[in-house]
């Protein structure tokens, strides 16, 4: 989910060539949208992703998490499983090297053709 927001100032139309700087604006109009990412509504557990950018630190999701950075562990291109989720859109990804937390912006779903 995203929230999103959006202002616009309606200047006054008295004027074609007139600037909004100079006179007061008559109208702002601010608009709140919530948008679901249609992408997260795909992955569940045991869905299958694809890293598209290697993250610079990984975070094992072990019972008591290990902080490393990533030196060539974890590459654009690997593929793994969504073992579960966690919050702030963070995902435990299980990979062939480990189990790690990698957040949402570093992987996409797999779309696996049948």
């Amino acid at each position: 989910m995203a929230l999103s927001f959006t202002s616009i100032i309606k200047c006054p139309t008295s004027s074609r060539f007139s600037h909004c700087s100079t006179q007061p604006p008559l109208k702002l109009v601010t608009k709140c949208d919530l948008t679901t990412n249609d992408s997260s509504k795909k992955l569940e557990i045991g869905s299958p992703i694809i890293v598209i950018e290697s993250p610079k630190f990984l975070k094992t999701a072990a019972s008591v998490p290990c902080l490393r950075p990533n030196i060539g562990l974890v590459k654009p291109g690997d593929v793994g499983r969504i073992v579960s989720r966690k919050p702030m859109d963070v995902w435990a990804v299980r990979l062939s090297i480990g189990t790690y937390l990698i957040d949402r912006k570093y992987f996409k779903p797999l779309e696996l053709e049948e």
